[in-house]
């Protein structure tokens, strides 16, 4: 073989001792930055206030958030406060102090603070509007006193709900995204899976409408870079009582 000329090999022992010698510095990498929200979920029996956290990491457009922490607020649900408003405050005040300490105090005035309510209040809403509109109104009064970025207080819709649903269980099973074995988020492959959420005198079935079809009163959702529309069915007695009557009558015959 070739020996190498002797000027390439001096020219290439030269090159490696000014690397030895140079100093290196490492190039410091900005943190993720870890943000914090807030949503008070009220339903007919009970309220929780649900602490969610994600990074600056996103999915096509799209937050990956996480449940960090819950408190469950002691008492009945926001709806037995209606005759008197001013107490429903208190109710929260345990829980609303639990997040101030679980959440850094430099983030307070950036963490968005929702309230949605369902079922039992907006019963209410339909039966007695006024007593609704003052219930919300002392909800305001005191979530705006806190000192997180307060978004709004509202009584959900019955597809609003049932869409809200159908993204959590999407999402927790990892339907919209994974992670691959480099932890990178990737699309999944695993198909959109519907909901059936069962009540007291009904039943809700919530899926994706497919191209071409005309359901009714859908609810259109930009989730990791696609679009989804999303129909819930109504079942009307076949809730959770007309099953227990039902495996009674069975039982007794």
């Amino acid at each position: 073989r070739e020996l190498l000329p002797p000027w390439l090999v001096i020219v290439a022992g030269l090159t490696g001792i000014v690397l030895l010698c140079v100093s290196t510095k490492d190039v410091p990498v900005a943190p993720l930055r870890t943000k914090y929200g807030i949503v008070l979920d009220t339903g007919p029996s009970r309220t929780i206030l649900l602490i969610y956290q994600w990074t600056t990491i996103k999915a096509n457009k799209t937050g990956v958030i996480r449940e960090c922490s819950s408190c469950s607020v002691q008492g009945l649900g926001i709806s037995n406060y209606s005759e008197s408003p001013w107490k429903v405050g208190k109710s929260l005040e345990k829980c609303l102090n639990w997040a101030q300490e679980e959440i850094p105090a430099e983030q307070h005035s950036q963490t968005p603070l929702y309230l949605g309510a369902t079922t039992s209040p907006g019963q209410l809403n339909l039966t007695h509007p006024t007593l609704a509109d003052g219930l919300l109104a002392a909800l305001i009064v005191a979530l705006k006193s806190t000192p997180f970025n307060f978004q709004g207080a509202q009584i959900l819709s019955s597809p609003d709900k049932e869409a809200f649903n159908w993204v959590a269980v999407n999402y927790v099973l990892e339907n919209f995204f994974k992670y691959d074995w480099r932890g990178q988020l990737v699309p999944s492959r695993k198909g959109i899976a519907g909901v059936l959420s069962l009540g007291k005198t009904s039943a809700q079935l919530t899926s994706k409408v497919e191209e071409g079809n005309q359901a009714p009163k859908r609810v259109r959702l930009q989730l990791y870079g696609q679009t989804h529309d999303v129909h819930t069915r109504h079942c009307p007695c076949h809730g959770t009582h007309q099953l227990r009557r039902s495996l009674l009558s069975t039982l007794i015959q």
